[in-house]
């Protein structure tokens, strides 16, 4: 059980007592935004407080790495081994150059030298090894994951000097360099490691690289970060060496939406995490900053679990592809800075194509698919086969802000063309525990949406080849699919694995195993213009490292 650590800085503490009062201020004086401009001119000093929706219930590095909420926290205290910036260019981090064979199965990685932990322990080759091996395989034992989407073939790595690692693959891994900027392949001291996983799971314990460590925390309240002094090893894409020029970052869990957003409103905090998107544009209007990039990885949308009858039939799968209206989702619950899919896949990741065709809004064409796989329509319009209702259960994603107004709009959308569909929304623990996991046979379309920053890792969720996450409960029983995902993950070159990729896409679409929405753009922010300097990695996490206040 975790405990408070350290005492909370005044700044958190006055933030806690004036949260109650904060609505009402601000709905006093709508608009009351910082009107400091800045010099544009970094300046180092000064405390912000970002303001977030949760914070988890584990710190576990593994574990937790990857969450939407912790990750924040994650990447101020941890370094990666390269970056990976918006559009999936990879740039040195910790590995200053690495070299690779050419059937893409060894690796060398160098090493910036003199980078230590906060422990002061060397971020060595060792400690690298021990972080490859850890995020490739986990330990089970310890209730410790593997890290979601780390290539599986990973074989086992090899210390050559302290400044130089070799990684061995059973397979060739094109997509193995670009995943250590991924935001699961946080470096943290081996010390760390080697604790238990209730030890491990004490935020206190867990020491990284980065340039802040954690001066205290509590659970389920709030995170303080103080400025590590000696830091000087920041990604050279970002123009910065040395220090942080923030002094601490404190995240700050408020469930309640408009409670964020009206204390940054209000001057009383500098950062509100998922404000709504319609808000946006009056957050702009006010001079505030709002910030929604968008990820590298998978779009917004459902896997659909063809063991779940009708959906094991892809007439039924087909109609649900050509019965939604994006640009109706788009028009109605965000606002233009979301665009429509274009595949599965986000179109900010290298190698994607254009596959909107496949699963345009054409009614007509899912009514006539519904009519040829036997559902008829009954008096309240709701189609019904073998005495048994067309029916569907959404389960809104408690991630994403907007999952549950867009499952309402979509249920309205399916309800034209003979769908009965239902919605069962949960919190995030219990959605965890209920709903959230592909292939859950209680669930026939499961709402996702996943970062990654290399397409080679795509192979690793379609079936259960090489210990895959099976999203649509196909197995291998699709010879096409596991072809083709075979063609991505084994491929060589990147104009082999892009020239499979193109046709993985179109089949996956066309077969209706992943039902698109709209690309992701699932951290929004919304923070006080006095904040310059902010950066946004290619997974969408706020980067301070680089911020000031004006």
């Amino acid at each position: 059980m975790q405990t408070p650590r350290v005492r909370p800085p005044g700044r958190i503490t006055r933030l806690i007592a004036g949260l109650a009062a904060v609505v009402v201020l601000a709905a006093c004086a709508p608009g009351t935004a910082n009107t400091g401009s800045g010099s544009g001119q970094p300046k180092p000093g000064g405390d912000i407080t970002f303001l977030i929706d949760s914070l988890g219930d584990t710190w576990i590095p593994n574990n937790s790495s990857i969450s939407s909420f912790q990750g924040h926290i994650w990447g101020h205290v941890t370094d990666k081994l390269v970056y990976v910036d918006d559009k999936g260019a990879v740039s040195p981090w910790i590995a200053e150059r690495w070299e690779q064979n050419a059937d893409a199965t060894e690796f060398t990685l160098h090493l910036k030298q003199g980078v230590t932990f906060s422990d002061g322990t060397p971020l060595d080759a060792a400690a690298v090894l021990a972080n490859l091996d850890i995020w490739a395989k986990g330990d089970t034992a310890r209730g410790i994951n593997p890290i979601g989407l780390f290539p599986k073939t990973y074989d086992h790595a090899q210390v050559v000097d302290p400044a130089t690692v070799k990684v061995f693959f059973r397979a060739p891994t094109l997509g193995f360099i670009p995943t250590l900027g991924y935001h699961g392949s946080i470096l943290i001291s081996p010390k760390t490691l080697a604790l238990p996983a209730d030890q491990q799971a004490d935020l206190s314990n867990d020491i990284g690289s980065g340039p802040f460590v954690v001066a205290s925390w509590k659970e389920g309240d709030s995170v303080v970060l103080k400025k590590r002094a000696d830091y000087n090893w920041g990604p050279p894409a970002l123009g910065h060496q040395g220090p942080a020029y923030l002094d601490s970052i404190t995240y700050k869990l408020v469930a309640e939406p408009s409670v964020r957003t009206a204390a940054v409103q209000s001057g009383q905090a500098d950062v509100a995490y998922n404000p709504s998107p319609q808000e946006l544009a009056s957050f702009k209007a006010q001079g505030f900053t709002t910030a929604t990039p968008r990820y590298l990885g998978f779009v917004n949308g459902y896997a659909i679990n063809t063991k779940v009858a009708p959906f094991d039939d892809i007439r039924v799968r087909q109609a649900l592809q050509h019965g939604i209206n994006r640009d109706e989702i788009i028009s109605t619950v965000y606002t233009p800075d979301w665009l429509p899919a274009k595949s599965f896949i986000q179109s900010n990741v290298p190698g994607v194509t254009d596959h909107s065709a496949d699963f345009a809004y054409d009614e007509a064409t899912a009514n006539r698919l519904l009519d040829e796989a036997g559902w008829v329509r009954g008096a309240d319009g709701v189609r019904a086969k073998d005495g048994k209702q067309l029916a569907l259960t959404l389960f809104p994603n408690p991630y994403l802000a907007t999952s549950k107004s867009i499952d309402e709009l979509v249920a309205q959308q399916l309800g034209r063309i003979g769908f009965k569909v239902t919605l069962q929304a949960f919190d995030v623990v219990t959605y965890s525990s209920r709903v959230d996991k592909p292939g859950n046979p209680n669930v026939p379309a499961y709402e996702i949406t996943r970062s990654f920053i290399d397409a080679g890792t795509v192979a690793g969720v379609l079936t259960d080849a090489n210990k895959g996450e099976n999203w649509f409960g196909l197995g291998q029983s699709d010879p096409e699919l596991v072809r083709l995902g075979a063609a991505v993950a084994g491929a060589k070159t990147v104009a082999d694995r892009d020239a499979a990729l193109d046709q993985l896409q179109g089949h996956v679409l066309r077969q209706g195993y992943f039902v698109p929405l709209t690309q992701i753009v699932q951290r929004i922010y919304l923070q006080s213009p006095k904040l310059q300097g902010v950066t946004y990695n290619g997974i969408a996490y706020a980067s301070y490292y680089t911020a000031w206040l004006g």
